[in-house]
């Protein structure tokens, strides 16, 4: 199993802070760097930035909603920047949610699973250099983009219910998740992608856990700290379903917390039932995340 570095604290920008953390993830040695695209920076293009000037390192959005941007627009920048990054970006992509989709967008959030199903259809041909002709309920497209240097990057589907996971499975190269803990990994996001791709005649896919850690002596406050600062997850649908389903309260109790040792069974745990990276969103005073950072170091 892989361990990344989530970059969200750089998400804002400036361009100086993402190029910054990358640099001291690649000189770290971790093998992948991750950006969200929530409300600051536009991740493509910062990666693409990032990229052209830190070699070396795997760069993953995690994840670039799907909803405002048409799949001809992502096959585009996503190509853009495989071809700037010599080839290094994991382009990660998601629903997002209801009420960003519809109250901040203003955009319709009905039939989810529909809606990727025809992203996908789009999206997949044009990120291998095929033209395409399809014409869905919510999407239509008849073109072909052609990015010279540009190789397919591997997408990786954020998919939580059985239908997402399924599709990701015989569509995509794998799933990002977040906010789910390691008995749902197991029992749940692992057997059902799996499933699909095989069925699919598909590779294994690659399964990127996200989650919160931070490696402490002092449990129960690193836990208040979590709870407080990824409360809002608690109360997105999509993550609660998963939370109820771990039977964990809220946030700070998929957190990943505690000592070297905790840490560590933690991440062994993760590796035994199929994660192929953990995507580590270190927390923290800055002690801890120091500490936390220096561990997760010393596991690469």
């Amino acid at each position: 199993m892989r361990i990344g570095i989530f970059a969200g604290h750089v998400a804002n920008g400036p361009i100086g802070k993402v190029v910054a953390a990358a640099r001291s993830a690649a000189d770290d040695g971790f093998p992948t760097f991750w950006l969200p695209q929530i409300f600051g920076m536009d991740a493509l293009t910062a990666l693409a930035v990032a990229g052209h000037d830190v070699p070396d390192i795997e760069l993953g959005t995690a994840v670039v909603p799907t909803y405002p941007r048409h799949p001809v627009t992502m096959a585009q920048q996503a190509l853009t920047t495989q071809s700037i990054t010599g080839g290094r970006l994991v382009l990660g992509i998601g629903l997002s949610h209801q009420p960003v989709i519809e109250h901040m967008f203003g955009m319709s959030f009905d039939k989810p699973v529909r809606h990727m199903r025809e992203y996908l259809e789009v999206l997949v041909p044009l990120l291998h250099g095929e033209s395409v002709s399809f014409e869905g309920e919510t999407i239509k497209a008849n073109i072909g983009v052609d990015v010279q240097g540009a190789t397919p990057p591997p997408l990786l589907l954020a998919a939580l219910g059985p239908k997402m996971l399924e599709l990701a499975g015989r569509v995509a190269d794998g799933t990002a998740t977040w906010m789910t803990g390691p008995s749902t990994i197991a029992d749940h996001v692992v057997p059902t992608i799996r499933a699909a791709a095989e069925a699919a005649g598909r590779p294994e896919p690659r399964v990127a856990v996200g989650l919160p850690v931070c490696v402490t002596d002092d449990v129960a406050a690193a836990r208040e700290g979590a709870a407080q600062l990824f409360a809002m997850y608690g109360t997105l649908p999509s993550y609660r379903a998963m939370l109820d389903r771990e039977g964990a309260e809220g946030p700070a109790d998929v957190a990943v917390v505690g000592d070297e040792d905790a840490v560590k069974g933690a991440l062994e745990q993760l590796d035994s039932i199929g994660a192929s990276d953990f995507v580590a969103n270190i927390f923290g005073s800055a002690d801890e995340r120091e500490r936390t950072r220096a561990f997760l170091q010393s596991q690469l």
